[in-house]
């Protein structure tokens, strides 16, 4: 008998440990396309603000006009990611990997566009003013470890490498080397 020691990935594509919340705004990948890049989001709703319920609204198609002004402008968006990494490193997941979440919108990597068709997407609660939490860098890293022994991962990069001047994030605070460090432990 093969056992499993911690978090591990289901065939269809769930994690075990993080907290499923499935999203509408997902489909299939196009057919024989692999996941071969991971791209890091931040995100926080309201903007700046972090630990409240936006986020998850936003994703399942359930954010309320009413409940801040921002929210307005964004509310008929119909976005998602795979997972979503909160300030105190709860792990959230909206999309099973083995579909394609709608993270990057307009993007390239490599000459290739539409990124969403083989990529994960994560999403740190964060933005551009703020520095990252060591959790969420220990959960991401982990994560990570994870998606690379079920995928060909060739690159992890951030959303504003594959959509310049149209994205900033995961912003000017996400610390890339402390992110690398801990891949290599």
């Amino acid at each position: 008998m093969i056992r499993s020691f911690g978090p591990h990935l289901s065939a269809d594509g769930w994690l075990s440990g993080a907290k499923a919340v499935p999203s509408p705004n997902q489909d299939e990948r196009p057919p024989n396309e692999t996941v071969r890049l991971v791209v890091i989001h931040a995100i926080s709703l309201p903007p700046g603000e972090f630990g409240g319920s936006g986020v998850e609204q936003l994703f399942t198609n359930c954010l309320k006009a009413d409940a801040h002004p921002y929210y307005r402008e964004i509310q008929v968006l119909r976005v998602s990611a795979h997972f979503f990494i909160r300030r105190d490193g709860r792990l959230i997941q909206f999309v099973p990997t083995t579909r394609r979440a709608w993270h990057a919108g307009i993007s390239v990597w490599r000459d290739r566009e539409r990124c969403n068709d083989f990529s994960l997407g994560i999403e740190m609660e964060g933005c551009d003013e703020e520095p990252f939490t060591h959790i969420q860098y220990v959960r991401l890293a982990r994560l990570i470890r994870i998606l690379r022994r079920a995928f060909a991962i060739e690159e992890i990069v951030g959303h504003a490498d594959i959509a310049p001047g149209r994205k900033t994030d995961p912003g000017p605070r996400f610390d890339w080397a402390r992110l690398r460090k801990l891949l290599r432990r």
